[in-house]
């Protein structure tokens, strides 16, 4: 992949990465970036370049729909649809590892999200219309519904997408790879939120 607007160099020699970050942080309008952006951008560049992928990383655009808390990366280029792997698997092991690189001890925590193409956005655009849909049948019929087990990102989602649906809460249930997400009736709670399990 090209290297000519941020250069990583050797991936163990820090200050290189360090010069690599400020140049990054240079193209946006924003002024400096914060650590873990830095850290986070960088990692996925190098990244990329090891798994020999003809593809850049940058901030995602803002859309409206992030939070302060939040640090959205966007991978394109012509390799960007490879990033994705099957169902995403490729995608979400470059998010767990950069989540683990760019959060330092003693540094608020902010959520990672890594996208290619657009994949992440669509799958959580339709996995939040399934879970309002399917709340308001439980709203509806006061019966439960489980999902199938899914990843922390997909059950934050979910969680998200129904926490101002009235009549309804959210509960995450299980452990490890078996944790899925409950959409469970709240009898007589007209207008509440739902008041679930922590998005995790």
């Amino acid at each position: 992949m090209s290297s000519t607007e941020r250069e990583t160099g050797d991936a163990g020699n820090v200050d290189a990465a360090r010069g690599a970050e400020g140049a990054e942080a240079d193209d946006h309008d924003d002024g400096p970036l914060d650590p873990q952006t830095e850290r986070a951008l960088n990692f996925v560049d190098m990244l990329l370049e090891k798994m020999d992928m003809d593809a850049e990383v940058s901030l995602a655009p803002d859309d409206g729909e992030g939070s302060a808390d939040e640090i959205r990366l966007e991978i394109e280029g012509p390799d960007a649809g490879r990033v994705i792997g099957k169902r995403g698997s490729v995608l979400e092991a470059i998010q767990y590892l950069t989540t683990r690189i760019a959060h330092k001890p003693g540094e608020p925590r902010k959520h990672i999200a890594v996208d290619a193409e657009g994949y992440r956005a669509r799958h959580e655009d339709q996995l939040a219309e399934m879970a309002q849909k399917l709340a308001r049948r439980v709203a509806k019929e006061g019966k439960i519904i489980t999902f199938d087990p899914m990843s922390a990102r997909d059950r934050r989602v979910v969680h998200m997408a129904l926490k101002d649906i009235g009549g309804v809460r959210t509960e995450s249930h299980g452990e490890g790879p078996d944790r899925r997400v409950q959409i469970i009736p709240v009898k007589g709670a007209a207008g509440a939120a739902g008041s679930g399990g922590a998005p995790a």
